[in-house]
């Protein structure tokens, strides 16, 4: 009989029910640092410009326009600080995991160990949706200010068959809009893959450039055009209810908070590098927490220049069909009231390099989880390969990007958003839980960091907020995320059940037929030694 965690095991013959939440040990987790292939090459300015390379991006570019437009109004700022507070609280959960646990898996290894393999197993399976339609939602946000780039820097006017999507959301149900694919969409996600098999070095160094363009082409448009805002823009700051939910009001306030919650995923994909950081126990809670609280001042000034300078109603992005090139965007219609031609062309230029470098980020995230979980058993084992030269997981990488390129191709932003939005809260409810999980089960493993005010006050706040927004995302969005859950669960019934490695320990078995004994575990050994 051997233990792992609380639930123990005999050659895989426990009841099938009980073997659902074996749990992660952290002997093992220490096991797979100490013989991870991938390289430690990040510093902590390394982390700092994956955080903010994949938060600040569609949400603030595409979706802020949108929002105050159809839900909040001005006060799509209010939705923002909504949406920064509970991630906040989020953001200092998986602080604590990342400092305890600093591996590639991120949320799906903290609730492996946390809840066990069927909750790591959802949790996992969430993470691939947020992580890869996150990326097909830049992708598509990209293309349409690249079109418009084009435009107005150029004269160049692109047809809308091929920069739109051919498939739409609309009345509760998917429709053809006649257009054949978005080609641009299609291209950077296949471009950024390629660069990202070729190491994370190169690719975040690539990323550190177009995170410095983006930084300054939101700092540029808060001061360009401070001096172009209307005060009387901000009345009503408050919409009245149109007579629906979420159609102004405060319902439209909460509502647009968890539409705009997009905009600050990013954050988490930070804890997927800690097997490629030099110093992850110390340096993933500082990036977390520091990357969040600058994307929550960057944002809202740039919410409230937006609606001070262009009435709310006047922000929501179209392409109009009748003239191909008439692309506008939040963004460029903020550029083009305040008359500044040169500003409508600077933008549209580095939101380009800031959106590839969300897409860059979310796509470099996306392939560890993958690993993660193969590694585990629950993917087949081609997924867990390392490339033996640029020590990037190859193969899940170029299969991240090439689903990615088909989203991206096929679905408009704003239902490939909300559904991301649904899985990002949905993880960390569980995160948020797994912390109080873990203070109790594991009291003495390392914290380089830990949560103030005790292991419930945080948590449990961040746990319920996640709640709470999650129960404002419209029931298409709940019903398409649970018909994802539940695909993943019939994969995980048909595969990952029967090759799950700490469930079928003879997997594991050398020829000889023993158990690999895990190193040994002991409270006063860091795992940050394991570097």
């Amino acid at each position: 009989m051997r233990k792992l965690g609380h639930v123990s095991y005999q050659d895989g013959k426990n009841p099938w029910w009980l073997r659902l939440f074996a749990v992660k040990s952290m002997e093992q987790i220490q096991t797979e640092l100490a013989s991870s292939e991938m390289k430690r090459t990040l510093d902590i300015m390394d982390l700092a410009s994956v955080g903010l390379g994949a938060t600040i991006g569609t949400g603030i570019f595409i979706l802020t326009g949108v929002a105050a437009a159809e839900k909040a109004g001005p006060a799509i700022v209010v939705s923002f600080l909504i949406s920064g507070i509970v991630a906040a609280f989020s953001a200092l959960s998986y602080s604590e995991m990342a400092s305890m646990i600093p591996v590639a898996g991120s949320a799906y290894t903290y609730t492996y160990a946390a809840m066990g393999e069927l909750i790591g197993w959802i949790i996992g399976w969430d993470l691939i949706l947020e992580y890869l339609v996150g990326a097909a939602t830049a992708s598509v946000g990209w293309s349409a200010y690249l079109v418009a780039f084009l435009e107005i820097g150029f004269n160049c006017k692109i047809s809308t068959k091929w920069v739109n999507s051919p498939i739409k959301f609309e009345s509760g149900s998917f429709m053809t809009t006649g257009d054949y694919l978005n080609v641009p969409a299609v291209v950077i996600s296949l471009v950024i893959t390629t660069l990202l098999c070729f190491g994370i070095r190169e690719s975040t160094r690539v990323n550190s450039v177009m995170v410095s363009i983006k930084v300054i082409v939101v700092l540029l448009t808060i001061f360009a055009c401070i001096k172009h805002i209307n005060p009387a823009n901000y009345t009503p700051f408050i919409p009245p209810n149109e007579g629906r939910f979420a159609r102004y009001g405060v319902s439209g306030v909460f509502s647009a908070a968890s539409t705009v919650f997009f905009a600050y995923i990013g954050f988490d994909i930070i804890s997927t590098t800690a097997q490629e950081a030099k110093n992850p126990q110390r340096d993933l809670p500082i990036v977390i927490c520091g990357s969040l609280v600058v994307c929550i001042i960057l944002y809202i000034g740039v919410c409230l220049i937006m609606t001070g300078v262009v009435p709310y109603k006047e922000l929501h992005p179209f392409i109009d069909s009748s003239d191909p090139g008439n692309v506008s965007t939040s963004i460029t219609i903020l550029a083009a009231r305040t008359g500044l031609t040169w500003l409508s062309i600077i933008l549209c230029m580095g939101i380009i390099f800031g959106l590839s470098s969300v897409i860059l980020i979310l796509l470099m995230g996306q392939p560890r989880i993958f690993n993660a979980m193969a590694k585990d058993g629950l993917f087949p084992e081609i997924a867990a390969r390392i490339h033996p030269k640029y020590k990037t997981p190859w193969f899940t990488t170029t299969l991240s990007g090439v689903l990615c390129a088909l989203l991206g191709g096929m679905f408009p932003v704003d239902v490939l958003s909300d559904i991301t939005t649904a899985g990002t809260l949905f993880a960390f409810f569980f995160v948020n839980i797994g912390v109080i999980v873990l203070r109790f089960r594991c009291p003495d493993t390392p914290r380089r960091f830990k949560i103030p005010l005790g292991p419930f006050v945080i948590p449990v706040i961040g746990a319920a907020l996640s709640v709470v927004l999650l129960s404002t995302t419209s029931p298409s969005t709940i019903i398409h995320l649970a018909v994802w859950i539940g695909v993943g669960l019939m994969v995980y019934a048909l595969y990952g059940r029967t090759h799950s490695k700490i469930n079928n320990p003879q997997l594991s078995q050398p020829s000889g037929g023993k158990i690999n004994k895990p190193v040994a575990y002991h409270k006063d050994i860091p795992l940050r030694n394991l570097r």
